[in-house]
């Protein structure tokens, strides 16, 4: 910790946590495959999924918000342009991607924690693709995945929702730590196909044909964005102006 009696060092260390944290503005998603031989086209402006067979599975995701909790999110956001029209209402295809996280306590344990593009409390957040925050998600059902242990989880990750989880750091594992395994990681887990390289937050095509199958044209989306924890404009403001009038005393000193 800075000592206060050293405001010069305390506005440097405080200046560099937000600037820190104000990467966390507009997180950079990649596409990747998980598992199977899905289709990726990517113009540079949108990505088109296309998935054929069962069990072909990919995600856009980034690590640009690792290091936040849930509870910290404040936007996420994707806009979906194909014809969702082709799908029956109320299925996954209709209301895909589904959104996932790789969660951590810092003591090296992880699992994955997803909504469900099935589920219809989160149908009613689907309009033309998802804008959330952690709000939106707070109330709903956490699915929990990829790990057999779940006794470092509230009540042993049964029944809980977002809210129950809100206070668990974004982080995706290491390739060596998901090299190395354990039990209960499977090959349906958001990480690349050929590199293991994994991120903390994922947009997720496919799974099962019978639930998220797409087709030619596949699933197209565009505009993936993520936020968490930024300081507002206004707080900005007062943060710099409190850092000058420090500087200032300690000049007059």
């Amino acid at each position: 910790m800075i000592p206060i009696n050293h405001p010069s060092k305390l506005g440097i260390g405080l200046v560099a946590y937000l600037i820190l944290h104000s990467s966390l503005a507009m997180a950079d998603f990649i596409p990747f495959e998980i598992r199977g031989t899905p289709i990726i086209n990517d113009s540079g402006t949108q990505v088109e999924f296309i998935i054929d067979n069962p069990g072909d599975k990919a995600a856009l995701g980034s690590n640009d918000i690792n290091g936040a909790t849930l509870g910290q999110i404040t936007n996420l956001s994707i806009d979906r342009l194909d014809d969702v029209t082709r799908f029956a209402p109320g299925s996954g295809p209709a209301t895909g991607p589904y959104l996932n996280f790789w969660i951590t306590d810092g003591l090296g344990n992880f699992a994955v924690v997803a909504n469900e593009p099935s589920n219809p409390a989160f149908q009613a957040l689907y309009n033309d693709g998802y804008s959330l925050n952690f709000a939106d998600l707070s109330d709903k059902a956490a699915k929990l995945y990829e790990n057999a242990d779940m006794t470092w989880l509230p009540n042993n990750g049964i029944g809980l929702t977002f809210a129950d989880l809100a206070s668990f750091t974004i982080q995706a594992p290491t390739v060596a730590e998901l090299l190395a395994g354990w039990a209960g990681l499977g090959s349906g887990a958001p990480r690349e196909l050929l590199t293991n390289m994994a991120y903390g937050v994922n947009w997720v095509f496919g799974d099962t044909l019978a639930n998220y199958v797409s087709g030619d044209d596949g699933y197209i989306v565009a505009n993936a964005r993520a936020a968490a924890g930024i300081p507002e404009p206004a707080t900005w403001l007062v943060f710099l102006a409190g850092i000058a009038s420090i500087q200032r005393l300690r000049r007059k000193s």
